[in-house]
């Protein structure tokens, strides 16, 4: 159920200003040591974000898909690897279990889920399964009351921090969904092995790390719903999620991007004048304005028609391409505005300009998307 509206837009208001005092001062030192300070992760739990998304009942703010993704926009204004330590369990790392988790299974993680107590981690790219979900290797055979997992799953986000790993495993034989089945599988677990944090062309901070399975025996009880063959429709599900939740990350750094351009572009003189007076500059800062709006727009539309009950499988494959190319342009045009200075590290624009470069590949690759978009229009048109 959404917040009243008085008390939606206190937490809005917190949250822009948590982002604007606490948040962007600390980019630079989050980007150089590749870790988030533990006091800021404490803020975050206070605040509630980590349990944006689960209800009430298991102590998280319940927002609707709307309010949730009006959050976003302003934890967008600053390094997305603010947003990822929480990110997981307001998405994949907590909703598989909200959509498909049996009532013990909810119990048990989503309160701590929603408290930021333990930090979730969903498991589904493999080295030779990406955008091809169906073709994962990872396998659980049944022995007794217990499951044994093999397989290696490949940049897995907050792996090195996570206390509980949703596992997208095979149970079944052949290209179907019914042979895929998901897993809830604690730290600690006999057989689980982390490896090395990855080094990233951007968004340090935010840790991925390969996560193998040598042999991992979980009990029954691990199997997420205590039925097989759920995990692939499930994930599916999770993304449709998670990709309206990252359009309007990109949506906010956008904004980020804009305002940072506009400030330079008003500071920096050349030829006598401030170079925001040059119309090729302004040409770029209207571009950017434009795509934005019409991104932020896109989202909430999409946002308001998932909280409605409507099927946004397409809606949400729109917003993540849409958005995540378009913050790709806006981060390019914020370097050109800044010239010289804009390659360099000192200025945020830099940082952002490698950062954003992911979100076109993660939660489905924008030519994935456009499959998405293609089969969901055609389909429509033959219906």
């Amino acid at each position: 159920m959404a917040l009243d509206a008085a008390t939606f837009d206190m937490l809005l208001d917190t949250v822009r200003r948590f982002v604007a005092e606490r948040l962007v001062p600390l980019e630079r030192e989050i980007s150089e040591r590749n870790a988030i300070p533990d006091d800021v992760v404490a803020g975050m739990r206070e605040l509630g974000l980590f349990g944006l998304s689960i209800s009430e009942e298991f102590g998280g703010l319940g927002l609707s898909m709307e309010e949730e993704v009006r959050v976003v926009f302003e934890l967008g204004r600053t390094s997305p690897a603010f947003r990822s330590i929480a990110g997981t369990n307001i998405g994949i790392g907590s909703q598989s279990i909200v959509l498909s988790g049996t009532a013990e299974q909810k119990d048990e993680y989503l309160p701590r889920l929603a408290s930021g107590e333990i930090i979730g981690s969903f498991c589904l790219t493999e080295p030779d399964a990406g955008s091809d979900a169906m073709s994962i290797r990872t396998s659980a055979r049944r022995e007794g009351d217990h499951y044994v997992i093999n397989g290696t799953k490949r940049f897995i986000t907050n792996a090195p921090v996570a206390d509980l790993f949703t596992v997208i495993a095979r149970t079944g034989e052949g290209r179907s969904g019914d042979a895929i089945s998901c897993f809830l599988v604690e730290k600690g677990t006999s057989g689980l092995v982390l490896g090395e944090p990855d080094k990233k062309m951007g968004q340090q901070g935010a840790l991925t790390c390969d996560v193998i399975f040598d042999d991992c025996r979980v009990p029954a009880s691990a199997l997420l719903g205590g039925v097989e063959g759920n995990g692939f429709r499930t994930a599916m599900r999770v993304l449709d999620k998670g990709r309206l939740h990252i359009a309007a990350l990109c949506v906010g750094i956008a904004e980020r991007l804009i305002e940072e351009s506009c400030r330079y572009a008003l500071e920096r003189k050349q030829f006598g004048k401030a170079i925001a007076d040059f119309q090729l500059v302004q040409a770029m800062i209207a571009d950017s304005r434009t795509e934005t709006s019409a991104a932020h727009c896109l989202v909430l539309e999409a946002a308001r028609k998932r909280d409605r009950g409507d099927d946004v499988t397409l809606d949400a494959a729109c917003a993540k391409y849409f958005a995540s190319e378009m913050v790709g342009r806006v981060a390019d045009r914020a370097v050109q505005i800044h010239g010289g200075a804009g390659y360099m590290a000192e200025y945020a624009v830099e940082r952002f300009y490698r950062d954003v470069r992911l979100f076109r590949i993660y939660e489905g690759t924008s030519q994935i998307q456009q499959l998405i978009i293609a089969r969901e229009t055609l389909k429509q048109a033959a219906a």
